[in-house]
This record gives structure tokens, C-alpha cells and sequence, in this order.
């Protein structure tokens, strides 16, 4: 009985104390304590109003819930600046009649990562992603909605993923 509690103990201790430095979001072992995001410009040739307010906010809220990083205004460990670079809509496939039966929503942001601890990790990236939709609606209301926060969420898991999880 004792060798059974002994083996178990053994066990549990070795399960939950083997990979220290790893956690659910795959990041590991960062070596900073804060972190900024400046405001992302819109320099698109078509404009989206909030757009560049919309993705600076969920940047910082990926990062925020994702990390134990504090979020300050200046002067962080790791700084992500940058801007969009473009808002693109375009038809994708078309139809027997010469029309489009799908278009495409495509947003591309550049991003400028540096970290101060760790100068190899610093990049500059283009990020970009689409969003598919009917031809017969208009990129309005929920459809522009829905659009937008998939390619942004996309986007954003895509910067943390190359500036933090190393993916």
C-alpha cells in the first residue's frame, strides 16, 4: 500500500512539474513584463472607417488575455507598430454570365515587432487575410461585420503566434 501511495505521489509530482516554462497558449518562457501597441494607421487606398482603431483594440486584448503582460503607453519590453496597408474587395468566381457569384474582402496590415530584450526576435511582416462572401450581398452591416472580425481575428492570432509563440 505504501509503494502504491509512493508511486502515485512520484507521479503527480512529475506530471505537473516537467514542462515549467509552457502553458496553454504555447507561448513558453517570455522575457518581458510589458508591452505596447501603438495606434495602426489606416493607409489603405480604401478607407474603413475604425478600422484601424478596431484592430489596435484587438491586438492589445489578444495580447492582454492570452499573456500575464501589462499593457502600458509607452516604452514596453515589446512594441507592435505598424499600419494597414490595405482594404480590398474583389470578385472571386464568376458566373456562366460574366458576373461574380462571390467576392472577397481582403485586409493586409503591416507590422513592425520589436522586443528590447531580445533584439533577434524583432521582424517587420505583412499579415493578411480574407473573408468570402455572396456576390448577391452588399459588404454591409452583419456581412461587413462578420468579415471584418474574422480576418482580424485571424490576423492578430497570426502576430501573436510569430511574435510570441514562436509558431
Amino acid at each position: 500500500m505504501r509503494l502504491l501511495s509512493y508511486s502515485i505521489a512520484v507521479t503527480f509530482l512529475l506530471t505537473f512539474s516537467s514542462c515549467s516554462v509552457y502553458n496553454f497558449t504555447g507561448t513558453g518562457k517570455i522575457d518581458a513584463k510589458t508591452f505596447q501597441v501603438n495606434f495602426f494607421p489606416n493607409n489603405a487606398e480604401l478607407i474603413e472607417p475604425g478600422l484601424d482603431r478596431t484592430f489596435t483594440l484587438a491586438l492589445q486584448d489578444l495580447i492582454q488575455n492570452q499573456t500575464n503582460l501589462n499593457l502600458i503607453k509607452s516604452n514596453g519590453d515589446l512594441t507592435y507598430e505598424g499600419e494597414i496597408t490595405d482594404y480590398r474587395i474583389t470578385p472571386m468566381t464568376a458566373t456562366a454570365d460574366q458576373q461574380a457569384s462571390q467576392n472577397r474582402l481582403t485586409i493586409r496590415i503591416n507590422v513592425r515587432f520589436t522586443n528590447k530584450n531580445k533584439e533577434t526576435d524583432n521582424f517587420e511582416k505583412q499579415f493578411d487575410f480574407f473573408y468570402d462572401y455572396p456576390a448577391s450581398q452588399q459588404l454591409t452591416g452583419a456581412t461587413k461585420d462578420a468579415g471584418i472580425k474574422e480576418i482580424l481575428d485571424r490576423i492578430t492570432q497570426d502576430i501573436f503566434n510569430e511574435s510570441l509563440a514562436k509558431w
